[in-house]
C-alpha cells in the first residue's frame, strides 16, 4: 500500500500532464459517483475543501442538508491508462464529511472504516480476496447492450471459442498499470462469462479497487465494441454472476485462522468468524445480493449457494474453506453477487464474524455432501436453512437482525430499506414477457 503525501500528489500531477482529477465516492448502492476537477483546483481539493450537492446523491441527505466535502484518501491516486497524454485523467477515492469537518456516517466507505476500527481494536486486521464475474455481450449498431453473447465457450476455453480473449488481455494489461497483481483470467462456466481475480490485501484498499475494477472492465470492454456486466443473472438457462469473498484475519501480520492440528486445518478463531456469518448472514444478504435479479442466480444446480451450511470439501454450501493451508488458509463466501456494494458487504461480514469471535459461536458441522442432492427431510435433519429466496424476504430479514442497523447506522439503514422495498414494489407490479407467454393466449 503507498503512503502518498500531498507533495506527492502535485509532483505526480505534473510529471504525468495529469489536466483532470477525478474525486470518486459511491452512493448507498456502490455506484460509482464523481466530481471532476482541473488541476487549477486539486490544492483546494487535497485540502479537504471541496464541496458538491449530498442531496443530489441515492441515500445521503436531504435537501436542507445538502452541503458536504469531498476529502481524499492520497493513497488512491491513480492514473486511467485509457485517458493518454496529451491531457491525462487521474482519479483520487474520497471519504465524505459534514461540513463541520466530521466523516458523513451514511458513506459506505466510512461505514467499512468503522468495523475495521472494530477489527483492529480486537488486534486483527481483515484481508480479502475477491473473485468477480462477469458477462461480455455484443453492441447493437447504435452501441446499446444486447443480450447475445460473445461466445459459446465454458470453463477455461481457449481462443478461438473463447472469443473475449482479447478484450479480458486488455483488461488485464490495464489493470496491472493501475496497480493491480493480477492472479489469474479465465473463461468461465457460462457463454461469454468471464473472471478476473487479483491478490488479495487490505479490506479498505481492496473494497476500492472492486469499485475502480467495475469500471476498468467496463471502458475496457466499450473500447472492443462490447458490453461488460456485472448483473447477477442476465440470462435464463445459465449460471449468473457471483462475487466470492475469501476473507481472513491477520494479527501481528501473522494469518490467525490455521492451525495444524485440526482436521480442517482451522483455529478456534476461524470457526467462530464462520459461526458469525452464518448467524447474521439472512439479514446480510438485502445487502451481498441487492437486486431483484440476485435471487435469479440464487437457485439450486447453477454454482450459487441456495443453503446456509459450510464445508471444507465442496461448493455447494454458503461458506467454503478452500483446501490450502498455513498463510494461505481463508473462508470463502459464496452468495454475495457483483452488483453488491463492496464497502457495506465487507462491513456487515466483518462484523457478523467479529460478534462470532466475540461471542465463541461455534458453527454446525460440515456438510461435505451436495446439499442439492439432499431432501427437504435430509436438510431438516442437518438443520439447514436456506437463503433467503427472493429480495423482499431478504428485505424483511434485514428488518429482524439488530446487527445490521448497529453496523449501517440508523440513516443508512433506513435509507436502503426504503430503496429496496420500492425496487421490490415496482417489480411486483409490472408484468413480465413470462407471463404473457404462458397466459395471453390461454385464458
Amino acid at each position: 500500500m503507498y503512503s502518498y503525501t500531498k507533495e506527492d500528489i502535485m509532483k505526480m500531477v505534473a510529471d504525468n500532464d495529469v489536466r483532470f482529477i477525478r474525486l470518486q465516492f459511491t452512493d448507498i448502492f456502490g455506484t460509482l459517483k464523481n466530481v471532476a476537477i482541473t488541476i487549477s483546483q486539486l490544492e483546494k481539493a487535497l485540502d479537504g475543501k471541496c464541496m458538491f450537492d449530498g442531496s443530489s446523491v441515492e441515500g445521503f441527505v436531504r435537501i436542507e442538508e445538502s452541503d458536504m466535502i469531498l476529502k481524499p484518501d492520497l493513497n488512491s491516486f491513480c492514473l486511467f491508462p485509457w485517458r493518454p497524454s496529451p491531457n491525462r485523467v487521474a482519479r483520487l477515492i474520497c471519504d465524505v464529511y459534514t461540513p463541520d469537518r466530521k466523516p458523513f456516517q451514511g458513506s459506505p466507505r466510512q461505514i467499512l472504516k468503522n468495523v475495521l476500527q472494530e477489527c483492529a481494536d480486537m488486534g486483527y486486521s481483515l484481508n480479502v480476496g475477491p473473485e468477480l464475474e462477469f458477462f461480455l455481450f455484443h453492441t447493437d449498431s447504435e452501441g446499446a447492450p444486447t443480450l447475445k453473447t460473445l461466445d459459446k465457450g465454458g470453463y477455461f476455453e481457449m481462443g478461438p471459442i473463447d472469443l473475449g480473449e482479447n478484450a479480458r488481455r486488455d483488461m488485464v494489461l490495464t489493470l496491472e498499470e493501475m496497480g493491480y497483481e493480477i492472479e489469474a483470467s479465465h473463461h468461465e462456466c457460462a457463454p461469454g462469462q468471464h473472471e478476473i481475480d487479483f491478490k488479495y490485501g487490505d479490506a479498505l484498499e481492496t473494497a476500492d479497487k472492486m469499485v475502480t475494477f467495475k469500471l476498468a472492465v467496463k471502458t475496457i470492454a466499450q473500447r472492443h465494441g462490447l458490453h461488460a456486466t456485472f448483473m447477477p443473472k442476465p440470462i435464463h438457462g445459465i449460471a449468473g454472476s457471483g462475487m466470492h469473498l475469501n476473507l481472513s484475519l491477520s494479527s501481528n501480520k501473522a494469518n490467525a485462522f490455521p492451525s495444524e492440528t485440526d482436521q480442517y486445518g482451522l483455529a478456534p478463531i476461524a470457526y467462530h468468524f464462520i459461526a458469525g456469518v452464518m448467524k447474521h448472514i439472512k439479514g446480510i444478504t438485502a445487502v451481498t445480493n441487492p437486486l431483484v435479479n440476485s435471487y435469479k442466480r440464487l437457485v439450486p444446480e447453477y454454482e450459487a449457494p441456495v443453503y446456509i451450511a459450510w464445508s471444507a470439501r465442496n461448493r455447494s454450501p454458503l461458506i467454503r474453506v478452500p483446501f490450502a493451508g498455513g498463510h494461505s488458509t481463508r473462508v470463502e463466501i459464496r452468495s454475495p453477487d457483483p452488483a453488491a456494494n463492496p464497502y457495506l458487504s465487507l462491513a456487515l461480514v466483518l462484523a457478523a464474524g467479529l460478534e462470532g469471535i466475540r461471542e465463541k459461536l461455534v458453527p454446525p458441522a460440515p456438510v461435505d455432501g451436495n446439499i442439492y442432492e439432499l431432501n427437504p427431510a435430509q436438510r431438516k435433519k442437518l438443520k439447514i436453512e436456506n437463503l433467503p429466496g427472493d429480495l423482499n424476504e431478504a428485505v424483511q430479514e434485514m428488518k429482524k437482525d439488530p446487527l445490521i442497523k448497529q453496523v449501517l447506522g440508523n440513516h443508512m439503514f433506513e435509507k436502503y430499506i426504503e430503496a429496496k422495498e420500492k425496487e421490490w414494489l415496482d417489480y411486483k407490479v409490472r408484468i413480465s414477457q413470462w407471463e404473457i407467454d404462458q397466459y395471453l393466449t390461454t385464458y
